[in-house]
């Protein structure tokens, strides 16, 4: 997600953001980190103890996530097929017209995403996994786009800081069927 910011505000030293290699680099660089959010929050729900919540939030996230995804997909054929950013704006414009495509993949879905997330570190907060003040770095970072979209870069460092205690944890081994755990 960090990539995805500093590339962004490359992308946009000339004036204008796409098309061109910092754009299709940058939003490839989110649509991996979406990824890496979906896996993390099967992990993050696990230890959470797998409660109802935590289930909700897992698939709060995931299917904000998708949302999420869909959008940098579509941004990412726009550039394609566009040669200027006039030519993207105009192809934007007319796909964000198809009902839902707005609702669903730009406004309110990937809000989904944050939600999700939220419900997650909040749990894993109260477990003691995460530190206190995970939720509100999780929340500025939330938030810090709708003031300015150059900040993505602060919001991905602050989420480092969030989750540093996870990235130190393991996931739960698996015993080989058949084997016991007293072996």
């Amino acid at each position: 997600m960090g990539a995805y910011g500093v590339l962004r505000i490359i992308d946009g030293l000339d004036g204008s953001r796409g098309p061109g290699p910092a754009w299709t680099a940058g939003h490839l660089c989110f649509l991996g980190g979406i990824a890496f959010f979906v896996r993390g929050f099967g992990m993050m729900r696990a230890w959470a103890g797998r409660n109802r919540l935590a289930t909700v939030g897992l698939w709060t996230g995931t299917a904000g996530a998708v949302a999420v995804a869909v959008q940098f997909l579509i941004d990412l054929a726009v550039g394609f097929v566009s040669a200027d950013h006039g030519a993207m704006q105009e192809l934007f414009a007319r796909i964000q017209a198809i009902p839902g495509v707005l609702p669903a993949f730009y406004d309110f879905g990937p809000l989904l995403f944050f939600v999700g997330q939220l419900i997650l570190v909040a749990q894993l907060a109260v477990r003691r996994i995460l530190k206190p003040w995970a939720p509100v770095l999780v929340l500025i970072d939330t938030t810090l786009p709708f003031a300015d979209k150059d900040l993505i870069p602060l919001g991905a460092a602050l989420l480092l800081v969030s989750f540093a205690p996870l990235y130190r944890r393991r996931p739960a081994t698996h015993q080989p069927i058949g084997t016991s755990l007293a072996a």
